[in-house]
């Protein structure tokens, strides 16, 4: 294992050194708002021991970085393979523009999660976030999957204002007993049924078995689904000749 203490690097170096090793597992430390870490990065695992700056896993292609503490702004961003796990919070724009893989964060999530997420046959994006999401959640949504437990958020509601805001495509999970009230018109929101819980049964428990949790009660808890009732909800702003 290649061991990185980024305590005095910059950036640009500590990713060098990312993308240059042979080893296919590598520990950095003393990480403080290093950005890009891990971008476009192929087959390896990273553990990351405090906080990495903004795109964090960009273009990430089938690597696993874990991050034992909060990750800041766009981790994720239009990554396409492979994992990242984050102990702790995440910032705003988390999987901005995310094509596949997984993002779960243990914790908190800012603003814009998901924001422009897509999907294309077998590629579909997850992202799981355990507590509660800033507003705009799922802002121009096109595909993949975005869940929301709010676990540290009982009987609150765990999303922000404005979540769905011109979402067109994906869905949209929230364990919760109560809706927000500003739900765009475009957004059809129900009931999670059997059928529902059991598609993301699978990504409820990748996720608490990465942060040992019992994924059978989560299961058995309400949540809610929100889709688009339209794939063009926004046909009639456009001239089509």
């Amino acid at each position: 294992m290649l061991e990185i203490n980024a305590c005095s690097l910059h950036f640009r170096d500590l990713n060098e050194k990312l993308k240059a090793s042979s080893d296919s597992n590598v520990k950095i430390t003393n990480c403080l708002g290093h950005r890009y870490i891990g971008s476009g990065v192929a087959g390896k695992t990273i553990d990351i021991y405090g906080t990495p700056g903004n795109a964090l896993g960009a273009y990430l292609a089938g690597s696993t970085i874990n991050v034992y503490g909060n990750a800041q702004d766009a981790t994720g961003d239009t990554m396409d393979t492979g994992s990242i796990i984050v102990h702790g919070n995440c910032g705003d724009t988390t999987g901005y523009g995310m094509r596949g893989g997984k993002i779960l964060v243990k914790g908190n999530g800012g603003y814009r999660v998901g924001i422009h997420m897509k999907e294309y046959k077998e590629c579909k994006p997850v992202i799981i976030i355990g507590g509660k999401v800033g507003d705009f959640l799922g802002e121009y949504q096109a595909g993949g999957i975005l869940i929301v437990l709010g676990l540290e958020s009982e009987g609150d509601l765990p999303v922000g204002d404005f979540c769905g805001t011109g979402m067109h495509g994906g869905a949209i999970y929230i364990r919760s007993h109560t809706l927000p009230t500003d739900l765009p018109a475009q957004v059809v929101a129900t009931p999670a049924t059997a059928q529902d819980l059991s598609e993301i049964a699978e990504y409820i428990d990748d996720f608490c078995n990465a942060f040992d949790l019992d994924s059978q009660t989560l299961l058995k808890d309400h949540f809610y689904k929100l889709t688009a009732n339209s794939k063009n909800p926004y046909r009639q702003l456009y001239t089509h000749h």
